[in-house]
């Protein structure tokens, strides 16, 4: 570049940076903004999807694991299970399938300790199903759903923490199932709703599947 064409550049240079210094604040702050109020909606959506409960026929009763201990359920899981147990003598689905893996130096899977919890409750062995392919949610929920669907099962009842409601019928939509979800425990807690927050945010924009490879 000629000197000349130098100097004649320097004031239109001094002008960009100028903008870029007054308009950039401008442009976080509304960034900040559009972020927040995507935050709030987010919420808002967890919130009311937490006071769903939605108690309706279905094929099959699909819960979605939590941690056991040697066998045990954990309190979260057996409160699902109650609530599972529950639907199942309303007549409302004839079958109920347990989901959840196993951690590295577990004797059983989480599915598993759900099927013993349930046969000692009285179920059916019949009635009872374990699969336990999953690691997460995502991967619980397309592992019931491959089985279920080769079977020709429509709808499925989804039972889990009330505040996984929305992200269950995110999930359930990317899979393409037809869900109902009733759920187990009280309302939750503010530090629930903000975890919960996180994730459902994330997982509507990028897709829970994509989430899911993430964050694994």
């Amino acid at each position: 570049m000629s000197a000349s064409r130098e100097v004649a550049e320097r004031p239109r240079r001094k002008v960009r940076r100028r903008a870029l210094r007054r308009w950039a604040p401008r442009g976080l702050a509304a960034l900040a903004l559009l972020v927040a109020g995507y935050l709030s909606v987010t919420t808002l959506q967890v919130v009311r999807a937490a006071q769903r409960d939605e108690q309706v026929r279905a094929d099959a009763i699909v819960v979605l694991g939590a941690a056991q201990y040697d066998g045990t359920p954990s309190p979260a899981l057996r409160g699902r299970l109650d609530h599972a147990l529950a639907l199942y003598e309303q007549g409302l689905a004839p079958e109920i399938v347990l989901t959840g893996s196993k951690q590295p130096d577990d004797r059983f899977t989480e599915a598993f300790a759900g099927y013993r919890y349930l046969a000692q409750e009285g179920v059916s062995e019949d009635a009872l199903r374990i699969v336990d392919d999953g690691s997460s949610t995502w991967e619980s929920m397309a592992a019931a759903w491959r089985v279920l669907r080769a079977e020709g099962v429509g709808r499925v009842l989804l039972v889990s923490d009330r505040y996984h409601n929305r992200r269950l019928e995110g999930i359930a939509g990317e899979l393409g199932m037809d869900v109902a979800v009733s759920s187990a425990g009280g309302s939750p807690s503010p530090g629930q709703v903000v975890g919960e927050t996180g994730r459902v945010a994330v997982g509507q924009l990028i897709g829970y599947r994509r989430l899911f490879n993430l964050t694994g």
